[in-house]
Formats: structure tokens, C-alpha cells, sequence
């Protein structure tokens, strides 16, 4: 396998083409080019090395230069810090953000529709499959582009895919402001011949394997109000990803509703995020144990916290996740 690989010496870096090969039970890399000191020396000299040399690994070259080039144009930008995410992660965010805005937004609309549908797939995918939905990811596709409904899977599954996919393109066709009515809305459209216990519940649940009690029933919208108006509060002192991870949480420790608040968690996620200019984000299945004990860390702050130590263990998560996601279906 062909990849790009970066060597620093102080301050300057420079880029060589490596292959990795198995050798017996060994992995051994050689590097069989220099590229350049600069990302713009690496690419031409990509551009003069015979088509088998980088053809069978192009994706993943091009996904390095990409991320690395936005993320030398973050790295450029004045950013307020935030405690919540390093300096490095808090730029590999912005590069996707400028990525976004800058090459996603302007591509002709049918190929951008095109990512956009995969990306929604695979959220779909992800999302449901950490509450426990047994669709396979090509199964998913199929049923969402096909329209092949899969075998041996329940009906409760299938509407579980194809409205999590239909709430996804509302949300981002029209990013909306968050309201108790907003809240609801999008939880009926997720739950949407699932379950018809609709609205903030008016009983109580128990989490299993939680480590925190949900609000008890006759408190949930009072909690909720709570939630808004610590989201209202903090939408202009904490940068974007943070607020959307942060009120992830809060909103999981809530628990509004009988059915669906992972699902729905997630999707406000998305929806605060679309709604400031920032690309989606994805949670995957194969990290949810990680993602479920960095929610727990969290547990023990009050509704109106913002505890650094609580929440940065599950921001620095979500934003690994986020910038991975990205670069893997925005390319």
C-alpha cells in the first residue's frame, strides 16, 4: 500500500511516497520517493511519477493533501481557543469547515447531491446501528438508493434507515433554530411508524447500563427549557462544535422522550451544526463503546455546567470522529 508519509526535522517537514508490504508476519515500509518540503512541491512531484506508482492508493493520497491543505489554511486564521479542543484538533475541525464552505458548496449541485446521499447512508447506518439496528450498511444502501427493502430485517428497521434519511435532508435542505416545538418535530419525523408515543414524555424510563437517572417525568420540559436557554446562553462564547457536543450530552442526560433520544441527540447535533455553517457529523458504530463511556464522563455535571474536565474527554472524541468522517465522504 502507497501512502504519503511526513518526516519533521525542526521546524521544516518534508513528504515522501512509503509502500508498506506484509512480510511474513511483519509489516515493512520503504519510502521509494521525495516528494518536497511543501504540499505544493508534493503535489507536482505526484504528478511526475509514473500512474501505477500512485494509481492503487490515489484516494488515500488525495485525502492527505486535501485535509493537509485546509489545514495549513486553518492553522493561517486567527481562532479563539477553546479549552475544550487543542490547538490541533480545533484546526483539523476549522479545515473541514473551510473545505466545506470553500470546494463542497461550490461543486456542480448533482455531484454534490451524490456525496451527500452516501454520507446520509452512512449516518443513517451508523446512528440507528448504535441503538441497536441489525441493517448492514450495503443493506442500507440498497434500500435507500434501490429501494430493496432487505431480508430477514424487520419492518421497525427499515423505517428506522429511511427516516433517519429523510430528517437528515430536511435538516440540511433547512437548518433550523432549536425551540421545544423544533425538538418535538424532529423526533416525530424520526420515530415516524416506530413509536407513537410522541412528544416529551409523561412517564418515567429507566436507561439501561446508564450511570445517570433520567429527569423524572413532571420535570422533562422544564429541563428542556432549561437546555434551551443554557444553548441560547452559550451559542456565542463556545465555538460551535463544542455547543453541539455539549448540548448532545445534556439532552441524552434529559431524556426527553420514551424512544429515540440517541437518535435524536445526534441529529441535533447535526442540526446545530448545519445551522452554523459547519459539514455533518457521524458517531460511528465500531467507536461506540468509547463514545458511550465519554458521554459518561459527563454524568455527574449539573444542567447549567459546562465543566472543562467532564466534557473534554467526549468534545476531542466527537471532533476525531467528526474530521475522520468528513475527509472520508466530502473528498
Amino acid at each position: 500500500m502507497a501512502y504519503i508519509y511526513k518526516k519533521k526535522a525542526g521546524t521544516k517537514e518534508y513528504y515522501y511516497l512509503r509502500v508498506s508490504k506484509r512480510k511474513g508476519n511483519k509489516i515493512v515500509a520503504k519510502d521509494v520517493a521525495y516528494l518536497g518540503s511543501t504540499l505544493e512541491e508534493t503535489r507536482k512531484a505526484l504528478d511526475k511519477l509514473p500512474a501505477k506508482t500512485v494509481r492503487t492508493a490515489y484516494r488515500t493520497i488525495t485525502k492527505f493533501l486535501e485535509s493537509n491543505t485546509f489545514f495549513e489554511h486553518a492553522k493561517k486564521l486567527k481562532l479563539k481557543q477553546t479549552p475544550y479542543l487543542s490547538q490541533d484538533i480545533l484546526e483539523h475541525v476549522e479545515a473541514c469547515r473551510l473545505h466545506w464552505q470553500k470546494v463542497v458548496q461550490k461543486r456542480d449541485p448533482r455531484t454534490r447531491e451524490e456525496q451527500l446521499k452516501n454520507f446520509a447512508i452512512e449516518f443513517a447506518f451508523n446512528t440507528t446501528s448504535i441503538e441497536g439496528n441489525t441493517i448492514t450498511i450495503k443493506e442500507a444502501a440498497k434500500l435507500l438508493i434501490e429501494q430493496i427493502t432487505p431480508k430477514n430485517r424487520t419492518l421497525r428497521e427499515v423505517y428506522d434507515i429511511q427516516n433517519t434519511e429523510r430528517v437528515f435532508f430536511r435538516l440540511f435542505e433547512n437548518p433550523c433554530e432549536l425551540t421545544h416545538d423544533a425538538i418535538m418535530q424532529l423526533h416525530q419525523e424520526l420515530m415516524q411508524n416506530i413509536d407513537s408515543r410522541l412528544g416529551y414524555r409523561t412517564g418515567d424510563v429507566r436507561v439501561i447500563h446508564a450511570r445517570f437517572k433520567a429527569t423524572p417525568a413532571p420535570y422533562v420540559r422544564t429541563d428542556m427549557g432549561l437546555l434551551l436557554k443554557w444553548y441560547n446562553d452559550n451559542r456565542q462564547t463556545l465555538h460551535p462544535f463544542v455547543l453541539a457536543s455539549i448540548f448532545h450530552h445534556k439532552f441524552e442526560k434529559i431524556h426527553p422522550f420514551f424512544d429515540g433520544n440517541g437518535r435524536t441527540g445526534r441529529m441535533l447535533m447535526n442540526a446545530i451544526l448545519l445551522y452554523a455553517q459547519y459539514p455533518p457529523a457521524i458517531i460511528r458504530k465500531k467507536n461506540r463503546q468509547t463514545y458511550l463511556d465519554a458521554l459518561s464522563k459527563a454524568d455527574a455535571v449539573r444542567l447549567e455546567e459546562k465543566t472543562l474536565s467532564s466534557y473534554k474527554p467526549l468534545v476531542e472524541f466527537t471532533a476525531i470522529e467528526y474530521t475522520d468522517t468528513y475527509w472520508n465522504n466530502f473528498l
